[in-house]
């Protein structure tokens, strides 16, 4: 069964995601207002879903959604009376899997959280993806440096000094990269 943490900014409508939730047959773990420290209590009852609900959700919301996104990633479905298509973009972008505007049935619940844990799972993939690309870069780059500074030590072409690195890499069972950053910093200790 999920752990859900629920977070009620609505006073003038308290209780009605949890009763929905309790008809759904969730468990809610833990019900707080938004004056809470959002990725504390995250942090404390480490829950598998996160579901705000919100008239509309402030700039102090989304910061909080902002955070827990940011270091302890989790499904976050927000349910809202606001249909203005600005704020469900910036609720989206602070890390809102579901946005879902009026309305809170028991039996729409579950195919919601449904829908939120994909694609949460598919944002958390593509992040991954992104972030395995982003250090190819940097290597690729590590490595270029590297490669121009063997070229300038042992006066040879480009492909020379990838020889090298390789051959270097593979007598010592290490990777292309680590062998760059070898040279990088034996560049840097003799101020070449």
């Amino acid at each position: 069964m999920l752990r859900i943490l629920l977070i009620n900014d609505t006073p003038k409508k308290v209780g009605r995601l949890h009763a929905a939730l309790i008809e759904a047959g969730f468990e809610v773990i833990n019900e707080s207002g938004l004056t809470i420290d959002l990725p504390g209590r995250v942090e404390a009852v480490r829950p598998d879903v996160i579901l705000i609900d919100t008239d509309s959700p402030s700039r102090d919301v989304l910061e909080q959604v902002i955070m827990v996104s940011r270091d302890q990633p989790r499904p976050i479905v927000m349910f809202t009376d606001d249909d203005d298509p600005d704020v469900m973009r910036q609720a989206i972008r602070a890390g809102v899997s579901a946005y879902i505007v009026e309305g809170i049935e028991a039996k729409r619940l579950k195919p919601i959280l449904d829908v939120a844990m994909v694609r949460f799972e598919s944002d958390q993939a593509l992040r991954a993806q992104l972030q395995a690309r982003d250090q190819q870069i940097a290597e690729r780059k590590r490595i270029e440096l590297a490669k121009g500074m063997l070229m300038k030590l042992k006066d040879c072409n480009e492909e020379q000094a990838y020889t090298l690195m390789r051959r270097q890499a593979m007598s010592r069972q290490q990777k292309l990269i680590q062998v760059a950053e070898q040279i990088i910093a034996m560049n840097d200790l003799l101020g070449s």
